[in-house]
């Protein structure tokens, strides 16, 4: 019956952690309270999970990796709720709530894992994962390329103010105004930005099943995850910070390293590699 807890915690983690980014990027209150509710409702069924797991084992002592990972899960969940209710800092909870759900889906499919009903329905999956993630990339790729342009048109505008200074010989008069580059730029993080996540879900549940839990120690899946990341950095500063501008594209231009990075993890990757059987 554990099982069937952690289950509904895990749900309920991914519902918080949806919410919680508009709570805090957008100020929603709304947003707010939902994410309060919900996380305190998954920490409470996973804190019932937990302690009926052991009581079942007869134990007060997690053994085996599972067991581990669902305690780890519930330590995450419980600091979060410290710090917020110490100091009301719910921004932490755009880390604390996807780790912990994160943590926490691995160990609530089970000791054999989660297995699909036909090898149709793992490839629909699959294509959803691939077409989230491909959705993700393309956003990001958009929001760059804006940044770049911004900087451009950033320039030109500024050199051909200078006296002295004409227009330059490649004509930018297409380029458009630095306000419609800069909404570019951050709609496109924003549209890109749930489709990574949903994207991760689903080829964590994939390799789970295929792989098993060494799907996470490789090279590629841990580079995936630290742009998810810085991701989710890129998205925070520029909403509360108020990051915009040249700044704001530099930053963006760090993120493309990041993509860089995670392709090239492919290489060394044993696991998840393009064209691997």
């Amino acid at each position: 019956m554990h099982l069937f807890w952690l289950r509904v915690a895990a749900i309920l983690y991914a519902a918080a952690s949806i919410a919680v980014f508009p709570a805090v990027l957008y100020h929603g209150e709304r947003w707010r309270q939902w994410c309060i509710h919900t996380a305190g409702m998954a920490f409470f069924f996973h804190f019932v999970s937990v302690v009926e797991m052991l009581v079942q084992a007869h134990r007060w002592v997690p053994v085996g990796v599972r067991e581990v990972e669902s305690l780890l899960g519930l330590a995450l969940a419980a600091l979060f709720f410290l710090i917020w209710w110490i100091y009301g800092a719910l921004s932490l909870g755009i880390i604390a709530l996807p780790l912990t759900f994160f943590v926490v889906i691995v160990p609530s499919l089970g000791i054999g894992g989660y297995t699909f009903p036909s090898e149709g329905v793992r490839t629909s999956w699959l294509i959803a994962h691939i077409a989230a993630l491909v959705a993700a990339y393309a956003a990001l790729v958009f929001s760059i390329v804006a940044s770049l342009l911004y900087l451009v048109q950033e320039h030109r505008l500024k050199t051909k103010m200078l006296p002295g200074h004409s227009e330059s010989r490649i004509p930018l008069d297409w380029l458009p105004p630095l306000d419609t580059l800069e909404r570019i730029a951050h709609g496109t993080l924003e549209f890109g930005f749930p489709c990574m996540t949903v994207g991760l879900v689903i080829g964590s549940v994939l390799a789970v099943d295929r792989f098993g839990p060494v799907y996470f120690t490789d090279p590629k899946v841990i580079a995936s995850f630290l742009s998810w990341a810085i991701y989710v950095f890129l998205l925070y500063v520029r909403r509360v910070a108020g990051l915009r501008g040249r700044r704001a594209a530099y930053l963006s231009g760090a993120v493309l390293v990041v993509m860089m990075a995670v392709w090239a993890a492919n290489t060394f990757s044993q696991v998840h590699r393009f064209g691997a059987k």
